[in-house]
């Protein structure tokens, strides 16, 4: 029982994923809400995978105050928007150490990605305004490929 709501989790935490990358695209924007879900649902996940209190959610949480912290220095110095920075401490209480740091690469890459492309649309259009960059896209596509492997190795 513990697996198939492990699955489902992972299923939902994916959908909110995908809807936050799609209204970051829409609206520079990614609502409270969304990030508040994230957040929450990893209790419940920690839960259904079995993680000991001590001291590995302690630890779990503790790693997601100092990214937290680390990413809302980037927002102090305008480097990030608010809803990117409550989205990546949201998920680090999802990730361990490793795949943690698997998604923060692969998000900048990506993220390192979207801003060529929009910086090189900006310039054909010839516009001079720095475009605002829909970085939650960037957090949702590595998330989503940091967490495939538990997704696919279940149903093999």
């Amino acid at each position: 029982m513990g697996e198939f709501i492990a699955t489902c989790l992972l299923v939902l935490l994916g959908v909110i994923l995908v809807s936050a990358g799609i209204e970051d695209a829409r609206k520079r924007e990614i609502s409270n809400w969304k990030n508040g879900a994230i957040a929450a649902l990893a209790l419940p996940w920690w839960l259904a995978i079995g993680v000991p209190f001590w001291p590995d959610i302690i630890g779990q949480i503790g790693l997601a105050m100092l990214v937290f912290g680390i990413f809302a220095a980037a927002f102090h110095f305008g480097m990030m928007g608010g809803g990117d920075v409550k989205m990546i401490g949201a998920l680090a209480l999802w990730l361990p150490f490793q795949p943690l740091m698997t998604m923060l690469i692969v998000m900048s890459l990506v993220g390192g990605a979207i801003t060529l492309l929009m910086m090189i649309d900006a310039r054909v259009r010839r516009q001079t305004a720095q475009p605002e960059i829909p970085y939650g896209i960037a957090i949702a596509v590595a998330t989503l490929l940091t967490i495939r492997e538990p997704i696919f190795n279940h149903f093999a």
